[in-house]
């Protein structure tokens, strides 16, 4: 999944007014672009291992789909919780932290290997996105800490890149890594002791996949703790995160929270189950290997739509540019699921390029207008990424009563309501006053 990273995570709060001046810190900014590259990569390679474990363990749709489920589940737990570790730790420490939570996450692999049972690969990605929504809440607010105000939305814009870069380069490497070491044995058809050895056997490249990525992350916390220092003490530890709640009584922020919700959902979904759906014979007919590469070309979409959207968000308003997308991703849903063969598959994979504004589109408008309490609506917005955890599994259900081309009814609604909004917040908001 890709997730826009100029969003505060919950409770992440304002720098002080030495900090608002920006730090002069090019090495920190290289590490914050790593940090954007990583947990959009680790976060995309969900894709590939969906139809990894959907084999193995002979799951349905809707049970395979919660793995999206378990890992983004912990965006709407963790986040508080990180942003009492950062308010605590510091920036830097915080960053560390997370880092060792993402190794953590990656060792459970081990276990669940060996285990042979599905519920502990779920545990294993739970930790895993505890570690990157922990990350995550640092990242957000450090890439504009880190230089002059003036040009942060340029670096906010080159981490996004960086970002996307990320999730399309793991689900190739995945792909290869991991899909390509499927088996041709029927695991349906053993049992027992037979099952186990097969399981741990065919997970071999999973754990080996998750523990190069363990060793790598060790590195790079290591790397950021002997840069624990640098920043001091900038964290404003003053306010709380419940008022913001109070928000969602006003309409356009609270559709517009809902609208993140239902976008992110929308969006994981699809690239949940494009492996799949590249697999039928009425579409592509890929294997699985193949299928998988072609992950890529939806994440890549969204890379190349950021640069397009940025120009067309000068010259029209950002909310006919929303309703714009969202009607052409329905429309794209509407081919795919009505036609066969490269049509059906590639029409499904140009989704990517139309979700490509979405997530910072919403954001902008939903924020439009709340002055001084911008930050505590950051927050919440953060908080409705969870709809990664709700939708797919829905989408996967649907498919395990229909087919795959009648479950995308339930994305083309999410983008239905999207398209509404667009039309209604088209206007400028009003200011309200900061309580």
């Amino acid at each position: 999944m890709h997730v826009d990273p100029t969003t505060s995570a919950p409770g992440t709060l304002p720098v002080d007014e030495t900090a608002t001046k920006g730090v002069d810190a090019p090495d920190l900014q290289v590490f914050v672009f790593a940090l954007f590259f990583i947990f959009g990569g680790i976060t995309s390679l969900n894709d590939v291992i969906i139809p990894k474990l959907k084999d193995l363990f002979t799951l349905s749709y809707a049970q395979a789909l919660l793995v999206q489920s378990a890992f983004f589940a912990a965006y709407f737990i963790f986040s508080i919780p990180a942003a009492a570790i950062v308010r605590k730790a510091g920036y830097m420490r915080a960053a560390s932290i997370g880092l060792l939570t993402m190794t953590a996450g990656c060792l459970l692999f081990v276990p669940a290997s060996q285990s042979g049972t599905f519920a502990v690969f779920l545990l294993a990605l739970f930790v895993l996105a505890a570690g990157i929504t922990t990350v995550q809440v640092v990242a957000n607010p450090l890439i504009s800490l880190l230089g002059p105000p003036r040009t942060a939305h340029s670096r906010l814009t080159f981490a996004q890149f960086f970002n996307s870069v990320g999730t399309t380069i793991f689900p190739i490497v995945g792909s290869i890594l991991i899909l390509g070491s499927l088996a041709n044995v029927d695991g349906s058809k053993l049992t027992g002791a037979a099952l186990d050895a097969f399981r741990t056997a065919e997970t071999q490249m999973v754990v080996k996949t998750y523990l190069a990525l363990a060793v790598a992350l060790v590195i790079v916390a290591a790397v950021v703790w002997t840069r624990r220092n640098r920043l001091g003490n900038v964290v404003d530890d003053s306010g709380s995160i419940l008022k913001a709640f109070g928000l969602l009584e006003r309409p356009r922020f609270g559709i517009g929270a809902m609208c993140i919700f239902l976008y992110v959902g929308a969006e994981v979904a699809i690239g949940s189950l494009i492996v799949s759906y590249l697999e039928q014979s009425n579409t592509l007919g890929f294997d699985a290997v193949t299928a998988g590469k072609h992950v890529a070309y939806y994440w890549g979409g969204a890379m190349v739509g950021r640069f397009i959207g940025a120009f067309a968000l000068r010259v029209i308003s950002p909310g006919k540019v929303l309703a714009g997308v969202a009607i052409g991703a329905i429309a794209l849903i509407a081919i795919s699921t009505n036609t066969t063969g490269a049509i059906a598959g590639w029409s499904l994979l140009a989704i990517g390029l139309m979700n490509s504004i979405m997530f910072p589109t919403i954001f902008s408008l939903a924020s439009e207008g709340l002055g001084r309490r911008a930050a505590e609506g950051s927050g919440i917005i953060a908080m409705a990424i969870v709809g990664g955890a709700v939708i797919p599994p829905l989408t996967g259900l649907i498919a395990d009563h229909s087919t795959l081309q009648f479950a995308m009814i339930l994305p083309a609604a999410c983008y239905a309501i999207i398209f509404a909004y667009g039309i209604y917040a088209r206007r400028p908001a009003p200011e309200i006053a900061a309580s």
